[in-house]
């Protein structure tokens, strides 16, 4: 018994073997079900338009493995081209060697994780073989597109936006020059907080990024135009930056219609660099978080000359001199609202804008260059992710999901609801003739808690 039971495999080899059988199970289902779908088109097409040439191969990459098949090679007597009407239906691109599934799961690792070699990695290890080079991935990362939020919101009496830079070092093709940096401009805006289990988060958040040579607040109040029902005499902006000349410019652009805060993560991150080991670090950090910039600047400049080094003189005079010039936007925006006859309940400190920056500086610092075209496109999919916003690249030609689809139905008139069905039925069947449990006598248990699957 004991020796039974030391031959056994762990968990995670059986676990892992399993999948794996899996994976090659529903290959061959992928490819029947294409096989099918294929057939049923050319059953249904406009003959009159598609003349059907010939059938041609095509090798592509799944989740399940690489699969192989053949598809119906059409020619458009319309339009006088050649074309894949599988494709167009399934909304794919057969030469391309990626499913659109593997493709997404590539680009977010890519967007969301440390590097590109990370992400073709992680991609390798989960699927069990290799898909794509780093090299690929980047080149499909440079050819998606982002689309816009599909409906404008309606925008709140007051909005929220955080702004803050990322610099970042600059590609240069001579290698003996010194690089340039560059820095990227990202705005968060957000309708305010609202409790999700026993977490406060911001509501709507969505991000914005400025590119281009045009001033950073036209470029937001575009934003903020395209995206909510905004009125630029009547809402009320909430900014809350580090004091950046680009970013503090907010208040001459939106005068009374705004109001900026100093980001207090900046100046308390300051502060504790200089004062932690100081006997007058709780007085400050007290002053601080009660608003009070009057008692703030009187502690500081009460320090100077307390100081451990010449260097932290220095460093503390550049503060106080800071601070002096930014003395209004230490106030707490909440009564600022409040004298506009505005309820402020339910409102927090700001202060989310760092940490996402934070978030996407782990991606992009680590000594790494960019060329401007990668950087933006790596930050659009990473906002697009962010967001929710509709991603999509087939053939390098960004298309919105209503032009896809109207553009499937005018050159490859889909199949009907009854076919789709019949395609559904036909994949269970499959599956079922290919998974040996999925025959067992409807009594027994395993029967009865695979009947629970979706599509059983």
């Amino acid at each position: 018994m004991q020796q039974c039971i030391m031959n056994f495999p762990s968990l995670k080899e059986l676990e892992l073997a399993l999948f794996r059988c899996l994976q090659q199970t529903f290959k061959e289902v992928l490819e029947n079900i294409l096989k099918h779908i294929d057939n049923d088109i050319a059953e249904h097409r406009d003959k009159k338009r598609f003349e059907l040439k010939e059938k041609r191969e095509a090798k592509m990459d799944t989740s399940f493995g690489p699969i192989v098949f053949r598809r119906n090679y059409y020619l458009d007597r319309e339009k006088g081209c050649y074309l894949y009407l599988l494709d167009r239906v399934l909304e794919f691109d057969g030469s391309k060697g990626f499913s659109p599934l593997v493709e997404e799961w590539a680009l977010e690792l890519a967007a969301t994780g440390p590097s590109y070699r990370h992400a073709v990695h992680q991609l390798e290890q989960f699927l069990g073989y290799s898909v794509m080079s780093h090299e690929s991935l980047r080149q499909r990362l440079l050819a998606a597109r982002v689309g816009s939020a599909k409906e404008k919101r309606s925008a709140p009496n007051v909005l929220f936006i955080e702004v803050d830079g990322l610099y970042i070092k600059k590609q240069s093709r001579n290698r003996r020059k010194k690089r340039r940096g560059h820095e990227l401009k990202i705005a968060a805006v957000h309708e305010g907080w609202e409790k999700n289990g026993k977490r406060m988060t911001l509501k709507n958040k969505r991000y914005y990024l400025h590119e281009g040579n045009g001033p950073f607040w036209e470029g937001l109040e575009a934003f903020l135009m395209d995206n909510y029902d905004y009125d630029p005499m009547q809402t009320k902006l909430i900014i809350n930056g580090d004091g950046a000349p680009w970013i503090t410019a907010c208040r001459d652009y939106f005068r009374a219609n705004g109001c900026f805060v100093l980001d207090r993560y900046h100046v308390a991150r300051e502060l504790r660099a200089l004062f932690r080991q100081h006997p007058r670090y709780d007085a400050i950090r007290k002053a601080l978080k009660q608003y009070d910039a009057q008692r703030l600047l009187s502690e500081l400049n009460s320090a100077v000359g307390t100081m451990a080094s010449e260097e932290q003189e220095a460093a503390l005079e550049q503060l106080i001199s800071f601070l002096e010039a930014h003395r209004e936007a230490l106030i707490d925006y909440r009564q600022w609202l409040q004298e506009q006859g505005i309820d402020t309940s339910g409102m927090y400190p700001m202060g989310s804008a760092e940490s996402a920056m934070s978030q996407f500086a782990k991606r992009l610092k680590g000594g790494r260059s960019w060329s401007e075209k990668g950087v933006y496109a790596l930050t659009r999919l990473w906002i697009g992710i962010k967001d929710g916003l509709p991603i999509q690249m087939w053939n390098g030609i960004w298309r919105t999901e209503e032009e896809a689809k109207e553009e499937a139905k005018e050159e490859a008139k889909p199949p009907q609801k009854a076919l789709v069905k019949t395609w559904h039925s036909m994949a269970t069947e499959t599956a079922r003739h290919n998974i040996r449990y999925l025959l067992q006598p409807s009594g027994t248990p395993i029967h009865q808690a695979l009947k629970g699957l979706r599509g059983f």
